[in-house]
């Protein structure tokens, strides 16, 4: 059956799944997003990457600034879709928004439901180490994140990648996953319908500029994961010298004890930038110093000659 499909989405990370869309030949009669937000040192008011490819395509724009007046409402019964698919939009659906089209509302989420409901699934993916990541599709419930699953697609995630990278990588795969979830309804075939099991589920909250300080008395696999959890933000941190020392990047160490104490740079000169925690040590690999650029954890220390001293 053809389908006619209204797509609600903002940031790049929904930008795959709407040219999925696209290029499968279903017809999206609209698109819901953001409104446009002021960006840079200049405050330029920038579109959503989801509104440009819209426009690039010739599909109708939509940015109503409140779901819950009547206007978007009326908006989408002119639409009449069929289908409304939900990715990273950044709004919760009123009740009458989720009854509007015969199919229902699908959302494609960056996690394993019901593990990580909430805005930032993917960087608790990596804060908690996760070992493997992945895409779910699911009809929406009045409750976040906590409708019945369609679909799951998973990948591993590697031991030195960053939410960012991992985000990357998680796009084209919900892509793939709204593609299947798609040519169900299409073909007119069954729809999954599984329910989520509760019990199981955990919150995956915005993040917060307050996370990013490294406390070196932990782990050194923690302070790893959070370390690349926080990475592309807030960032992680430490303090040098009365100075912020942003840590981009890091590796654990190979050797077994920390060797010091917690915060101490083990290292001279000329070698890796190695600093001890309650357990174990971290390689710092990319750093960056307050009003300075990123540079390998290396080049900073042989300048700055920190052997034996402490952060933060």
């Amino acid at each position: 059956m053809p389908l006619n499909i209204v797509f609600m989405g903002t940031p790049d990370f929904a930008v795959p799944c709407l040219e999925r869309i696209i290029r499968e030949g279903y017809t999206v009669s609209g698109v819901f997003t953001q409104p446009d937000k002021p960006v840079g040192r200049h405050q330029t008011l920038t579109p959503p990457p989801v509104k440009k490819l819209a426009l690039e395509q010739g599909i109708p724009v939509y940015q109503p600034a409140k779901l819950r007046d009547g206007t978007a409402l009326e908006l989408l019964r002119g639409l009449a879709p069929d289908l409304i698919v939900v990715v990273a939009y950044g709004r919760i659906l009123p009740n009458d928004i989720l009854d509007c089209p015969p199919l229902g509302c699908i959302n494609v989420h960056g996690s394993i439901l019901p593990k990580y409901r909430g805005a930032a699934p993917i960087q608790w993916t990596v804060l908690n180490g996760d070992k493997t990541a992945g895409v779910t599709t699911m009809f929406m419930a009045e409750e976040l994140d906590a409708g019945d699953t369609i679909l799951t697609l998973t990948t591993p995630v590697w031991e030195n990648e960053t939410s960012g990278e991992l985000y990357k990588r998680l796009a084209p795969l919900g892509a793939d996953c709204l593609a299947q979830t798609l040519e169900l309804f299409a073909q007119g075939r069954p729809v999954p319908r599984t329910p989520q099991e509760h019990s199981r589920m955990s919150l995956a909250p915005m993040l917060e500029k307050s996370m990013g300080e490294l406390d070196f008395t932990g782990s050194a696999t923690a302070l790893h994961n959070r370390i690349r959890g926080l990475n592309p933000w807030p960032c992680a941190w430490t303090t040098v010298g009365g100075k912020r020392l942003k840590v981009l990047r890091s590796v654990v160490a190979e050797r077994l004890g920390s060797q010091g104490k917690p915060g101490e740079v083990l290292s001279h000169p000329g070698d890796e930038f190695v600093v001890a925690c309650g357990q174990g040590s971290l390689v710092l690999t990319e750093v960056q110093l307050e009003g300075k650029k990123a540079m390998a954890g290396a080049t900073y220390l042989a300048g700055a000659r920190l052997s034996g001293e402490l952060l933060g």
